[in-house]
């Protein structure tokens, strides 16, 4: 029986390939391991919720109470009824919120922490304590249903997926800079990067009922306390590594992740 060996040339072109997938494998890993990693956000959603944690947030300067109850997966109605915190949902560094009901007490009863404001806090005068109170909660808020559209011409790459450890959205690609914009009219109740593994973020409050969330941002054009219409640019869509410009978009319905392509037209 005569063997056949490839020439040695060829066994040097397949070894040079075989090297530059495993290097072009390792830097997409590297890519997805940056900002557009969706389980990133994985430990946020376990912190406070399993048995060996104590279940606190203690609020940092700049932290509001829609941007908590977004990173730990609740509704901020719950969050501020642990707490016997009232509208305007204001709260200060600090301040140490239960990120489930107190033991015993039953899911619609307070059994709010003792709260630990910053320092002037005491002393503010009404108009003081106004000037601080988020500007969404001084105006009508919004009601009835969201005339919903889609917050960038992209084109879908990453679909929801409701079992995801990490975040439970979509992405929609597009060109670094590309305009993102509102999903429908609402209230703008957090806008920084406060928020681990998504970036530039922006959450709007549509009503009662709906909140979305806009990720991977380069560029914030609209501050907390901003009414938007729809259709509004919000945000200038960012990129990361070797990866092009991608949105990520989330909804959540009195809290709970849901498929925004559900909603989208």
């Amino acid at each position: 029986m005569v063997e056949c060996h490839p020439p040695a040339g060829d066994r040097a072109r397949a070894v040079a390939l075989s090297r530059q997938f495993a290097l072009a494998l390792l830097l997409f890993m590297l890519a997805g391991c940056s900002e557009f990693d969706y389980a990133s956000d994985r430990h946020l959603r376990e912190a406070g919720i399993s048995a060996g944690t104590p279940g606190i947030h203690t609020v940092r300067q700049g932290d509001t109470l829609y941007q908590i109850a977004w990173a730990y997966g609740l509704d901020f109605r719950d969050v501020a009824r642990w707490n016997a915190i009232g509208e305007p949902y204001v709260i200060y560094p600090g301040q140490r919120l239960r990120l489930r009901p107190a033991a015993g007490s039953g899911a619609g009863t307070a059994g709010a922490v003792a709260p630990t404001p910053d320092s002037d806090s005491s002393n503010r005068t009404p108009a003081e304590a106004e000037e601080r109170m988020p500007a969404v909660a001084r105006r009508e808020p919004l009601s009835g249903p969201v005339a919903w559209q889609w917050p960038s011409e992209g084109r879908l790459v990453r679909r929801y997926d409701p079992g995801a450890l990490g975040k439970r959205g979509i992405g929609i690609a597009g060109a670094p800079g590309s305009p993102v914009k509102a999903a429908g009219a609402g209230d703008v109740v957090y806008s920084g990067d406060g928020l681990p593994g998504y970036g530039n973020l922006v959450i709007i409050k549509h009503n009662e009922r709906f909140l979305t969330a806009y990720g991977y941002n380069r560029e914030l054009l609209v501050e907390e306390g901003d009414r938007v219409r729809a259709g509004e640019t919000i945000a200038r869509m960012g990129a990361s590594g070797q990866r092009p410009g991608e949105l990520h978009f989330e909804v959540r319905e009195r809290g709970e992740p849901v498929n925004p392509v559900s909603y989208l037209p």
